[in-house]
């Protein structure tokens, strides 16, 4: 059965573009959650080869390979462990990484495991040095080479593990060390989902919801979602609530513009911090570069957020540029903000 602490990292949400996994977001992705592959939408390379794995391991009455799955927040890594412990018929634990503070945590996890079952460790990047260590053999032998004492009388105990599947997840694959990503047998990146992608997904979550919804309002909702699918459903349920309340009930095009339009989301799914920093930037130094945490601080806003949420889209936007000296607004930032170079508003 899932839980409220299958998600220990959920927070309230600031931002309803920010990818981060909120409060909000855990009770709605258990609703809408597809549990197998086929009712999974995009990332098609991924699905056309981890269907062959879990078949193939099927076939030889195997366990399946450790799994690392990365790429930005939002875009389906826990659905996916989940659908690959359904697809091969066993249970999953799910944990997160900080929540795994000592060996004897990860000892009791593991040997809990039944023969075939998921472990699924998101924010694996950030185990600690010694679980991660005693990870190693568990991955690679199915044992646990527990130390017990200390000093002199310190002693070694084997404990045998059941053949489990490994899947981890992550943001930041850079940070997983060599050891750790070596012991993967399966490597996948999940990318951000196109806008037709998302208006299937929208439709698909709107019929869960029972939320009438128009196509040309699900296209609205997904040319604003930066991409990932957890934003469109997020977005799906505030604008359901204006199509409600000002509307008849039926999620439409104007519908969809009017909701968005009152949380600041622009046409490209900017919102308002977006268009804070490539304002600063521009108008308050000269388009850049300008360091991150000066940055930061001229915002009032913490330079994570800047480097984690706002940044990787502008980026894919090519609104914003990084060199070694700092961050840089690109001549399309300029003109979609409507600012010539000289700093004058456009008379256009």
């Amino acid at each position: 059965m899932i839980e409220k602490s299958d998600f220990p990292e959920a927070r309230a949400a600031e931002r309803i573009v920010d990818p981060a996994l909120s409060e909000e977001d855990s009770d709605l992705e258990l609703s809408l959650r597809p549990k197998f592959l086929h009712e999974y939408i995009g990332q098609e390379s991924v699905k056309a080869n981890m269907s062959v794995y879990i078949e193939a391991a099927k076939s030889r009455k195997e366990t399946l390979d450790h799994v690392l799955l990365y790429g930005p927040p939002g875009l389906g890594k826990t659905t996916l462990a989940r659908i690959i412990a359904n697809e091969m018929g066993v249970n999953i634990k799910t944990v997160t990484g900080p929540a795994i503070e000592k060996t004897g945590d990860l000892a009791a996890l593991l040997t809990g495991l039944q023969t075939g079952d998921v472990l699924f460790i998101d924010e694996i990047h950030r185990l600690s040095r010694q679980v991660e260590e005693i990870l190693y053999s568990a991955m690679e032998d199915f044992v646990l080479d527990i130390m017990i004492g200390k000093g002199p009388s310190a002693q070694s105990i084997r404990v045998d593990l059941n053949k489990f599947t490994l899947i981890g997840a992550t943001t930041r694959a850079g940070q997983i060390t060599k050891p750790l990503r070596d012991r993967f047998g399966i490597v996948m990146r999940l990318e951000p989902y196109t806008e037709q992608q998302l208006t299937q997904i929208i439709q698909r979550s709107a019929v869960l919801l029972a939320v009438p919804c128009e196509r040309d309002g699900a296209e609205e909702l997904a040319r604003r979602s930066r991409g990932t699918p957890r934003i469109a459903n997020r977005m799906l349920k505030r604008a359901s609530d204006f199509a409600l309340v000002m509307g008849d009930g039926r999620l439409t095009r104007e519908m969809a513009d009017i909701a968005l339009n009152s949380q600041e989301i622009d046409k490209l799914g900017l919102d308002s911090l977006d268009r804070r920093m490539l304002e600063m930037i521009i108008k308050g130094y000269g388009g850049g570069p300008v360091g991150l945490e000066t940055l930061a601080a001229a915002l009032g806003e913490e330079s994570v957020t800047l480097e984690d949420v706002c940044e990787p889209f502008l980026m894919q936007l090519g609104f914003l540029s990084r060199t070694p000296r700092g961050r840089c607004a690109t001549d399309l930032a300029y003109k979609h903000l409507g600012i010539l170079r000289d700093g004058q508003q456009r008379l256009d």
